[in-house]
């Protein structure tokens, strides 16, 4: 099985010094109280995304990331795989753009690079975790990947 891990580690120190340093871009959507508890949670939260009819596997180690998963984000099926296969596209050459200029972009932010190919499928619980992994990190670090506003 191919695994790829996509890890934020945030402590409290580095996430102030973090959140200062990425001033750049306006948060044009409103961050309710119950998300914003979420993004303020510290424990390592693991989510494994995976699909039993393929062999990609993705690893995310993002506090707060599973509790917004089960209780802000859309809920499975709302989006069609289609949808979530042309959005991961453009994320990910954005995120991975931005791994590639840590001079340019806050590499404790962009710490790794995705491979994920257009022309692979991966399947529905793998794009849709991606998908909401994405929007969660937009969200709560106040980022663009893309030229559409990440909302729930």
């Amino acid at each position: 099985m191919k695994k790829y891990i996509l890890s934020i580690l945030v402590s409290g120190g580095i996430l102030a010094g973090t959140l200062m340093s990425c001033t750049s871009t306006k948060q044009t959507v409103e961050i309710s109280d119950k998300e914003q508890a979420v993004f303020n949670q510290k424990e390592a939260d693991t989510v494994a995304i995976s699909s039993d009819k393929t062999e990609y596997e993705i690893i995310i180690i993002e506090p707060g990331f599973n509790t917004w998963l089960q209780s802000i984000a859309r809920p499975p099926g709302y989006y069609s795989q289609s949808f979530l296969e042309s959005r991961n596209n453009i994320l990910v050459i954005n995120y991975n753009q931005r791994v590639a200029q840590s001079q340019r972009f806050d590499p404790n932010l962009y710490t790794f690079r995705i491979d994920y190919n257009a022309h692979t499928d991966y399947g529905y619980e793998v794009n849709y975790k991606l998908y909401n992994y994405f929007i969660f990190f937009q969200r709560r670090f106040n980022q663009r990947l893309g030229p559409f506003i990440p909302r729930i």
